[in-house]
């Protein structure tokens, strides 16, 4: 079993007293929709992570942005309040609203934190699921391009043509898949088509993915079930272009700390221990400029 040290490339954190964090309202839409949120719906912030992950070594952390309400550049102020001593969001991946008018300055705000490293895209949750296509959107992702930041994706399997076109149009634009392309469909037919996805993306050698929060999109999750997205993914990226990531505390609705660390070890165990070390640490350390 791996036991080197660990970067986790992806989780959040959260003070619910600033009212920032509109979707975990039981009264949101979003909230409404998916299970289990209010099991979330409290602060969350450095000791808490410290404390939930004691078990595993880990020596850095990337925060994500939250879906912030508001100016998103007051959450990168928050988390440079934030204690940094155990190396809990030692780097940031922040948001910018990319299709805006006001996307080229956030992300030029963004861009002056010395621990930013890139700019987050939900497009599976976007109203209009070909938005990546607009002129404006691909603007945007250019202006992240040009400072030197990572465009993280959130896509569903039926937009991986979105992220193809993407990459293909920006080859020195790093982007980074969250939550393994988000197999979200679970019948034959469904995994089928995420399958098909990731093969497809994986193709463009600027695009990287995350492994994380394995029980988000299966919720009767097994340690086999696991185990087949987990490995699609690697078998599709390669460690250097693969991470291991929690997505706390959203994980914790399903999974434990513990569940998620000692699934992916076991899952791993069968694998080179160079590679191990990549998908634990290494390759987030590269990507994230650690």
């Amino acid at each position: 079993m791996y036991s080197g040290p660990i970067i986790d490339p992806h989780h959040h954190l959260w003070d619910l007293s600033m009212d920032r964090h509109h979707w975990l309202k039981p009264s949101d839409p979003t909230a409404k929709a998916l299970a289990g949120l209010e099991t979330i719906a409290h602060d969350y912030l450095p000791a808490d992570y410290v404390r939930g992950s004691a078990r595993h070594p880990i020596v850095a952390t990337v925060h994500i942005e939250g879906v912030w309400s508001g100016d998103p550049v007051e959450e990168t102020r928050l988390l440079e309040t934030l204690d940094k001593s155990k190396g809990v969001a030692s780097r940031y991946v922040g948001a910018a609203m990319l299709g805006s008018a006001e996307a080229a300055g956030l992300i030029a705000q963004q861009a002056a934190f010395p621990r930013m490293t890139g700019i987050r895209s939900i497009l599976s949750w976007h109203a209009d699921p070909e938005f990546g296509r607009t002129p404006e959107w691909l603007r945007d992702a250019g202006v992240v391009a040009k400072h030197g930041l990572n465009l993280e994706l959130m896509v569903y399997p039926q937009q991986s043509g979105i992220v193809c076109e993407a990459a293909a149009a920006m080859p020195d634009l790093q982007i980074i898949i969250n939550h393994c392309g988000s197999p979200i469909d679970r019948d034959a037919a469904g995994m089928r088509r995420w399958r098909e996805s990731v093969e497809k993306i994986s193709g463009y050698p600027n695009v990287a993915i995350k492994v994380s929060n394995p029980g988000a999109y299966d919720h009767n999750w097994t340690l086999e079930s696991v185990r087949e997205v987990a490995m699609h993914v690697i078998d599709c990226f390669g460690a250097d272009r693969t991470m291991f990531g929690t997505d706390y505390p959203v994980a914790g609705i399903q999974m434990s700390y513990d569940q998620i660390y000692d699934t992916f070890k076991t899952i791993a165990s069968v694998l080179p221990a160079a590679d191990q070390a990549k998908l634990f640490h290494d390759t987030a350390k590269r990507l994230y400029r650690l």
